[in-house]
């Protein structure tokens, strides 16, 4: 599921801004890569989005920009851990380079980050999946045989 990955992702992002010393500037560093990618802060993302102050904009993105966002992230990664970068201006630096070519990309093919309308909230869709998975299981002849 999309949340857990960006959550691996974000564990290892957090786990190397640690080692750099940076952990207390991840929020910030994560925030500038949102204004290189959309073009606008995360919060003016989750005011147009309707998304919960207490909610992370990543439950209310579509796949394509947690991909987006992936991907400049583990970029970012590599390149600091290639460079021993360990400011978090200098990563910070790198993730805004990083977020700005992948928005470039996008740009060129027709997706504007910002334009895009927010995915299903990923909460309402687990308890969904829960739902129907019980529902499968207390009435396992519904289930469809191949």
């Amino acid at each position: 599921m999309k949340t857990e990955q960006v959550q691996m992702l974000t564990e290892t992002f957090e786990g190397h801004a640690q080692q750099t010393g940076g952990n207390q500037d991840f929020a910030l560093i994560r925030s500038k890569g949102d204004q290189a990618l959309f073009g606008k802060s995360t919060q003016a993302m989750k005011a147009q989005w309707k998304v919960p102050e207490s909610r992370p904009l990543a439950d209310f993105a579509p796949t394509i920009l947690l991909k987006a966002k992936d991907f400049a992230t583990e970029i970012t990664i590599f390149n600091a851990r290639q460079h021993q970068m360990d400011s978090e201006r200098a990563i910070s630096s790198e993730h805004i380079t990083n977020n700005q070519a992948v928005r470039n990309t996008l740009l060129q093919r027709g997706i504007r980050p910002e334009s895009l309308p927010p995915a299903e909230d990923v909460k309402k869709v687990e308890r969904r999946i829960q739902s129907d998975d019980k529902k499968a299981l207390n009435k396992p002849d519904t289930l469809d045989r191949p």
